[in-house]
């Protein structure tokens, strides 16, 4: 997929676990590409010992409200290259050096203050939050271990991670009913599950009209997007909310034939 016109490879940190940072540092090498990574998921998370964030040109974390570690809107971008680092700092703030001398290139990319205290506030309880978060994936574990057309996402027990996604995958051609159908029983117990990353982007405007046949090239992105569903989780949720929700999905599954006529 390299071409001349190629001028980097961004690498995605899906559910908090890395990608293959040294193929992906190796090819860009190579290449002589940028690389940079999506670290939305991955804040806490680590790679062979080494925390996300050390990698590549830069990665992007992301403290969006749905995040277990947030401030209500806003990310981060970190690097280890003080220029590029210099660069992004005048971005941050219309391109200014001092009081009115613009340099560079900018945009208005500030935190305010309410999403900065509310960071600052997350800080004080990340240990609890990432715990709490590696209870609730144990237990769902636990309970969702041999079904038939499901698998739960799993971790690396030798890396940190913040365990914030609970992530099944429903194979519809073993499982008597789909994800979707399995979704909207979950719906209807006011339980609620979502799909992630659906549709695909090619199927989302304007990707869908320029290459109005793409998923034919994609079929691994069109399994995926059919099978995924993310569970609840995070501070909230008890030991006895998880139990039922597994309950639920269990008992969905075993009376699959019964159910998907009626859904």
């Amino acid at each position: 997929m390299i071409t001349p016109r190629t001028t980097g490879i961004i690498g995605v940190h899906l559910w908090g676990r890395p990608c293959n940072i040294e193929a992906l540092t190796t090819i860009a090498n190579k290449y002589n590409l940028k690389l940079l990574f999506d670290a939305a998921h991955a804040f806490g998370c680590s790679y062979k010992g080494h925390m996300i964030g050390n990698f590549g040109n830069a990665e992007v974390f992301s403290f969006h409200a749905t995040k277990f570690f947030n401030t209500l809107e806003g990310g981060a971008i970190v690097t280890n290259d003080d220029i590029f680092a210099n660069k992004v700092r005048l971005m941050k703030n219309f391109g200014f050096s001092g009081y009115d001398h613009v340099i560079y290139l900018g945009t208005n990319g500030k935190m305010h203050e309410v999403s900065a205290s509310m960071g600052l506030s997350n800080f004080d309880n990340i240990d609890e939050f990432i715990t709490t978060n590696f209870c609730n994936f144990k237990l769902y574990k636990n309970e969702l271990e041999n079904i038939p057309g499901v698998r739960l996402s799993l971790y690396d027990d030798k890396e940190k991670y913040n365990y914030q996604y609970i992530i099944l995958e429903i194979d519809k051609s073993i499982t008597d009913i789909t994800r979707d159908q399995l979704m909207k029983i979950l719906w209807a117990e006011n339980i609620l599950v979502r799909r992630y990353f659906y549709p695909g982007c090619h199927r989302m405007e304007p990707y869908r009209s320029y290459f109005p046949n793409a998923g034919l090239l994609l079929q691994e992105t069109e399994r995926v997007s059919d099978q995924v569903l993310l569970l609840p989780t995070g501070m909230t949720i008890t030991p006895e909310d998880i139990r039922l929700i597994c309950h639920i999905i269990r008992f969905s599954l075993k009376q699959g034939c019964k159910l998907k006529f009626t859904i």
